[in-house]
């Protein structure tokens, strides 16, 4: 398989991880954000937005909303107090947990009309997967807050 075939089934499979996303769910990036701080602990406004590939004003403004939701908490940084941190609250985590077990359960489905064989393969893949994905650099801002 060369590289744009590979392009093309790593799209129809972004497709399929957004169809798995229940309708009124989070946005791609707030969810993406959220995992972000399960993952890494609380971070800057500005890793934040580098991390998720937007502006930093577009990262406040996202923030702000999971704020308002109960989703994420804002702290001062312990090195400079003028420095925002954000972590996930509990609602967060549990907003991340049951927007995970829904789209798990619509796979699982999914999964159960493929033959053993397909279903094996995919899960050979997985590995591979996780290298391809571990292999992308993180953005780095320019002088303007923006990302590459």
């Amino acid at each position: 398989m060369d590289s744009m075939e590979l392009a093309s089934a790593l799209e129809r499979l972004v497709r399929l991880f957004r169809q798995l996303t229940t309708a009124g769910d989070l946005s791609l990036t707030a969810a993406a954000t959220l995992a972000t701080l399960e993952r890494t602990g609380p971070r800057r406004l500005t890793e934040l937005a580098v991390q998720e590939g937007v502006t930093q004003p577009a990262m406040t403004q996202l923030v702000a909303r999971l704020h308002d939701a109960g989703l994420v908490e804002r702290s001062a940084d312990p090195a400079d107090g003028r420095v925002v941190r954000v972590g996930l609250a509990d609602a967060g985590r549990a907003a991340l947990a049951a927007r995970r077990e829904a789209r798990a359960d619509r796979l699982a489905a999914l999964l159960a009309t493929l033959d053993p064989a397909t279903r094996a393969a995919l899960e050979a893949a997985v590995p591979a997967i996780d290298a391809l994905t571990a292999s992308v650099p993180t953005r780095a801002p320019d002088r303007t807050g923006a990302t590459a």
